[in-house]
């Protein structure tokens, strides 16, 4: 058996990148092994697991993730997402990728046009992720949220709900008019996923919940 602290798990980090530290926190505490690989890297090569943290990469100029969608390290993650390996984008990370298309549909500005921070109370709507699989299809969570630009959007919802690619919606109301309520996606093989909440900010009691830690046992399971 894999000893977890053999798993390597690679935190992107971008100009503008802000919450890389809170991953890391949260990658230490379920024992795997965290490293941060930077823009102009291209090699991934040594890593199992990667993660696109939030912030806000390039200071969201032009729109959200765009910037970011042409640095170098993009080709290697779209290369290590295409042989089927762990990827999680949050917040900025999902918008950008909304932005290199390795989840379907975009993350927009809020139907109020307001940045939006506050806890909500999430569905997870599947467990076939290697995110999500130690949480119960259905399981109420309390994640934080912190975007401005949240409001998820496709042309292809129905494809979403055939496909059981919805991971995360609102319960308790839809803060910045994302479309069914969806705040969080995957591709179609279940391996890349997109959370504009933060799992890593709810991951201990101090944070007044841990309900995002199953984020990073689950791909330890």
């Amino acid at each position: 058996m894999t000893d977890v602290s053999d798993v390597n798990v690679g935190i992107i980090r971008f100009p503008g990148t802000n919450c890389d530290r809170d991953i890391e926190y949260a990658v230490n505490l379920v024992g795997a092994n965290p490293n941060y690989i930077y823009w102009n890297e291209t090699d991934l090569s040594k890593m199992d697991v990667v993660i696109i943290p939030g912030g806000f990469s390039y200071g969201d100029y032009l729109r959200a993730g765009s910037i970011a969608g042409i640095t170098p390290i993009i080709s290697a993650i779209k290369e290590f997402a295409k042989e089927n390996n762990p990827v999680l984008g949050i917040c900025n990370g999902a918008q950008i990728l909304g932005e290199i298309d390795l989840v379907p549909g975009v993350f927009i500005e809020n139907e109020n046009a307001k940045f939006i921070c506050k806890s909500k109370k999430l569905e997870v709507k599947t467990n076939r992720t290697p995110f999500t699989k130690l949480y119960k299809k259905g399981d109420i969570i309390d994640l934080p949220i912190a975007h401005k630009e949240g409001r998820y959007y496709t042309d292809n919802l129905e494809e979403l709900y055939d496909d059981d690619q919805i991971v995360l919606t609102f319960n308790d109301g839809n803060p910045n008019g994302s479309l069914d309520a969806i705040t969080g996606v995957c591709n179609k093989e279940g391996n890349v996923v997109a959370v504009m909440p933060h799992p890593e900010r709810a991951v201990e009691d101090l944070l007044r919940s841990k309900d995002g830690l199953k984020f990073f046992e689950s791909f330890l399971d």
